[in-house]
């Protein structure tokens, strides 16, 4: 069985034209062509799509999410991980809703607005079980009281450092500059101070294992594309792998 580039557009609530242009990149092919010239999809491709339309989610661009398919061809490993990670979503945009509306309810109707409530669903907590399982329930502990003993500017400017050290490192990346480059070590050097700034890992305890934590998580920005996508993709994380490796051979 399969389905024509028009069914599909409109099933996936797509272009034609974005069909074809994915044919063009090399991206998602049909599975025939018709004699008329027209496109067709199977199952098969229709499983390809969904995984490029998932990764778009993520905001990774097209030469990154053919790099990601090529190197992850297990369709239902690669699903299952994507699974995962919306069934988490799906949790932590529950728990927005919820916040949001009984927010909502409270302005229309005059009534008092549950500070402690109000911001549920919106932190870093959807992380728990991440943390707890690969670094330990006293990991995620610190982590979380440090976080919270912080004022909101304190948490804002965090946030902000952390989001121009991801935007230096994508431009480096782009840049074309080696891992091994004196601009690309800098940049691990600051990757690595800011990870020892956070209570409760391994890089900020004395006799911790700071170099097998540095390079562990490099090799999870490599293979978790939620992660992968604060550096511009699988092309971008790998760089960032490769620059922490090198610094963390000369310096940890």
């Amino acid at each position: 069985m399969d389905w024509s580039i028009q069914e599909i557009a409109k099933i996936t609530g797509t272009t034609s034209r974005t069909l074809r242009h994915y044919d063009d990149v090399g991206l998602l092919k049909p599975s025939r062509v018709g004699y008329n010239g027209y496109r067709y999809y199977n199952q098969d491709a229709l499983v390809q799509l969904q995984r490029i339309l998932l990764l778009r989610g993520l905001g990774l661009g097209l030469p990154v999410i053919a790099e990601v398919l090529r190197n992850e061809q297990d369709a239902a490993k690669a699903l299952t991980g994507h699974l995962d990670w919306l069934r988490r979503e799906q949790v932590r945009l529950g728990v927005q809703i919820a916040s949001v509306q009984q927010t909502l309810k409270a302005v229309k109707e005059g009534g008092n607005i549950m500070a402690e409530n109000m911001f549920n669903g919106f932190d870093h907590t959807q992380y728990k079980d991440e943390v707890e399982e690969r670094w330990g329930k006293d990991a995620y502990a610190s982590g979380d009281k440090w976080w919270r003993s912080m004022t909101a500017a304190e948490q804002a400017e965090w946030k902000a450092r952390v989001g121009q050290l991801n935007s230096d490192w994508i431009a480096a990346a782009e840049s074309g500059v080696a891992p091994d480059s004196d601009a690309a070590q800098a940049l691990a050097k600051r990757h690595v101070e800011w990870l020892t700034g956070v209570p409760g890992t391994p890089a900020s305890q004395n006799g911790g294992d700071v170099k097998g934590y540095v390079t562990g998580l490099g090799e999870m920005y490599v293979a978790d594309p939620r992660f992968g996508a604060n550096y511009g993709g699988q092309q971008g994380a790998e760089f960032v792998r490769d620059a922490l490796h090198i610094y963390a051979d000369a310096n940890l």
